[in-house]
Order: structure tokens, then C-alpha cells, then sequence
């Protein structure tokens, strides 16, 4: 087996994945720090205070007190509209997140959910909050210059620093929103995070041969649900110390019931519960995270809306084929299928079956090809692609676009009875009908 491709799996990598499909851990960690960042700003405060009195520079400190009493106003009115703004903006976002996944797919919703730029705005938003809340409570009643204990001046300035930055992320937020809203940006991030996860997955041919007999089976106990990601670092540590090999059964994508088998163990006696516990994670819906077909399966869902009769929109089914097609160029000559992850030793310790050539093709293609007939951009387009594809497929990959492309032919000969349109619909154009 070739490993060219392979990159050791980094322990925290599904967590980390876990945690990005989460909305509630930036803002918690946002807490935190402001938290921190307030304490050490109070003893700032109550530093500067102190060597002032101690150089006994009265008039100074008056006139501090007498600005932070003016900037009282500021903070002030910062906390308590700062918590309805975020309410507003919010409630725009999720309006304009709603009207994307209608127009486009369900699955876009998870784009809003992982961008960054959502997350840090909605913690910078609430830490500007609770840091004016924070700063209100370091306000003294007392003004005299050598009674007084903690003059809140740093807090103050930090507070407007955190309201401009707030109003800097409004900006690129509503920017970042609005975008999901048309489809090439929506449709361009599709692709993009393919790529990412097509340039960290270990890829290599052979199938799973030569790993010996079968000795035992792992059922998967838990809720039923979505396998979304292998913590491949944990597997293959488990089998390395049980000197065994793990076979994976499902694919990723592949939905599990409780009581079914999740792993094969070959050559020995299946690992203890404790080493396999987290090595395989089941989710309500799939993710990109190691998921070479997710993003294929969203363009063509993409695709399929544009295409239905309800919205007839054969723009947008050319734009993901045009997407389908680059994906599908990038893989033509990789080594696609079963995946061998191996020790340090260099030792096969974890298969795992993936997606095929034929597999992805049929995916990116079968169900467009479909819905064509009718719609000689879309029937152009993907011949178009298809001609691309087996321009640069080696003679082992042809077939399945071969297939396609005769399929294709037949369905638009079969639906349109004139022979100058069926001439039409049948002459590749990248721009469908340019």
C-alpha cells in the first residue's frame, strides 16, 4: 500500500472539530478572559492610585477623577444598550440564515454556524457587555484625591476600545452574512473546506487483505445517530498495545444503530472497552471534518433545488457542477478507497474504508444528470465537465464518466423530440449556454 498523502492524526483533532460546531464555547472562553483582563485592569487602577498619593499629586488624581466620572456616562449607557443591539443583530442573522437555507439547502446552516467571524463577533459583543457591568462596579462614590482607593481609567478606556472593536465586527459581520445569501460565496465555501479536508486525509489503495482473521467484533453502544469522525490517534494507540489491527465497518456518513458492529478486530483479542471509548463519534447530522463526500453531497443538493420545478434556477445547478467538477479534477489521480493508518513503527494498526472513484462521480452526477432533460444549460454544462474529466483521467477512471456521459445523452435524446434542440442541449459549454 502507498501512503503518499499520509499525515499522522493529531490527538485533539476531533475535539477541536466538536467544539467549532458549537456555538457556546468561544463566548465562554470570552467570559473568561474578559473576566481576567478586568481584574488585572482594577489592580492597574488601584496602582496608579497609590503612587499618585504617594507623590502626594492631588490635583492629578483629582482631575482623573473628575474624567472617569465624565466616562461614567459612557460606560453607562454602553451596558445597557449594548445587550439589545446584540439582540437585533442577531435576530437579522438568523432571519437571513433562514432565507439561505430555504433557498439553497439546509446544510448551509452549518457555515454560519462554524465561521469564525460569527462567533467572535457574537463574544466580543457579550465581553463588551459584561466588561461595562464589570467597570460599574469599580466606580466609588468617593471623590476626594486622598480618601479615594481605585479610579476605574484604564477600565474606561478598555471599555471603548472594546466598543470600537464591536462596531469594526459589526461591520465585517453583516458583511460576512449577507454573503450567505448568494450562492457563488455559499457555493465557493463548499469547495474550500473540501479541499481542507481532502488535504488532511491519509489516502492509499488496497482493500482490507492480508490483515488475517477475523477474532472479534466491537457493537457500537450509545445513541443512534451519524458516524461523523474517527479519532484515529486513539484507535490505532488501542490496537498498537493490544498488537492487533482495527478495521472500521461503517463508512464515514454512514448512519449506526446501537448494537452494530463498528469494528473488526483482526489477529488477537478486541482491545478493553476503556482504550476504544471516544474513538468513534456519532452525531445527529454529518460533517465536513473528515467527510471527503459531504461536500460533493451538498452541492448536489444545492443542485437538485435549483433544478426543481419550484424554483427552476439552472444558473445556480451550473455553478455547483462547475464546483463538482474541480473537486472531482483534483481527484482523479489520487489513490481513493480503503485508508491503512499505521503506527510509529510503521506497523498497519486501523483500516478504514472511504469512497471510491466511481463512488464520488456518481455522487457529483447521478442525481443531476436526472433532472437535465429539461434544461439544455444544465445538460451542456455537465457534458462539458464530463469531457474535462476524461481529459485528464487515466484509462482505469474512465468508465464511470464514460457511463455518465452516455447516460446523459440518452436522457436528452429521449426528452427532447427536436433534433436542432437536441443538437443544442447536447454541445458542451463550461458556461452551459455562454
Amino acid at each position: 500500500m502507498s501512503d503518499r498523502g499520509y499525515r499522522r492524526p493529531r490527538p485533539l483533532s476531533p475535539l477541536r472539530e466538536h467544539l467549532r460546531d458549537t456555538f457556546w464555547f468561544a463566548p465562554t472562553m470570552g467570559f473568561v478572559c474578559v473576566f481576567v483582563l478586568w481584574l488585572a485592569a482594577s489592580a492597574v487602577d488601584e496602582e496608579i492610585v497609590a503612587v499618585l498619593q504617594r507623590e502626594e499629586a492631588y490635583d492629578e488624581l483629582g482631575s482623573l477623577i473628575a474624567f472617569v466620572q465624565d466616562a461614567k456616562t459612557i460606560v453607562t449607557t454602553i451596558s445597557s444598550a449594548m445587550m439589545t443591539f446584540i439582540g437585533v443583530v442577531f435576530s437579522i442573522s438568523l432571519v437571513a440564515v433562514q432565507m439561505a437555507s430555504g433557498q439553497l439547502t439546509p446544510r448551509v446552516v452549518r457555515i454560519f454556524v462554524r465561521s469564525r467571524i460569527s462567533k467572535l463577533t457574537l463574544t466580543v459583543f457579550l465581553a463588551t457587555f459584561l466588561f461595562s457591568l464589570l467597570v460599574l462596579t469599580s466606580y466609588e462614590s468617593e471623590a476626594d484625591p486622598r480618601r479615594v482607593v481605585s479610579v476605574p481609567l484604564l477600565q474606561s478606556m478598555l471599555t471603548l476600545v472594546l466598543v470600537g472593536l464591536s462596531l469594526l465586527l459589526f461591520i465585517v459581520y453583516v458583511s460576512a452574512t449577507l454573503r450567505l445569501l448568494q450562492v457563488g460565496p455559499v457555493v465557493d465555501r463548499i469547495a474550500r473546506d473540501s479541499f481542507r479536508v481532502l488535504g488532511r486525509m491519509p489516502r492509499g489503495p488496497g482493500g482490507p487483505e492480508g490483515l488475517g482473521p477475523e477474532t472479534g467484533r466491537v457493537v457500537h453502544e450509545g445513541r443512534a445517530g451519524v458516524l461523523r469522525d474517527v479519532n484515529t490517534a486513539r484507535l490505532v494507540r488501542a490496537a498498537r498495545r493490544q498488537d492487533v489491527v482495527l478495521r472500521l465497518i461503517p463508512r464515514i456518513g454512514d448512519f449506526v444503530v446501537p448494537g452494530t458492529p463498528v469494528l473488526a478486530v483482526h489477529g488477537g483479542a478486541v482491545p478493553p472497552r476503556s482504550r476504544l471509548r471516544y474513538g468513534v463519534s456519532v452525531g445527529v447530522e454529518r460533517t465536513l471534518h473528515q467527510d471527503l463526500a459531504f461536500g460533493l453531497r451538498q452541492l448536489s443538493d444545492i443542485a437538485l433545488r435549483a433544478l426543481s420545478t419550484s424554483v427552476n434556477d439552472p444558473t445556480t445547478a451550473v455553478q455547483c457542477l462547475d464546483r463538482s467538477v474541480q473537486f472531482l479534477a483534483a481527484l482523479v489521480h489520487l489513490p481513493l478507497g480503503t485508508v491503512h493508518h499505521r503506527d510509529r513503527s510503521g506497523r498497519v494498526r486501523l483500516v478504514q474504508e472511504g469512497p471510491g472513484w466511481e463512488d464520488l462521480v456518481d455522487l457529483a452526477f447521478e442525481e443531476i444528470r436526472w433532472c437535465v432533460a429539461g434544461s439544455p444549460q444544465v445538460s451542456r454544462r455537465l457534458l462539458a465537465g464530463l469531457d474535462d474529466l476524461l481529459l485528464l483521467a487515466p484509462e482505469e477512471r474512465k468508465q464511470p464518466l464514460v457511463r455518465h456521459r452516455a447516460l446523459l445523452v440518452q436522457a436528452v435524446e429521449r426528452a427532447v423530440p427536436v433534433a436542432a434542440d437536441r443538437e443544442f442541449a447536447l454541445l458542451p459549454d463550461r458556461q452551459g449556454i455562454g
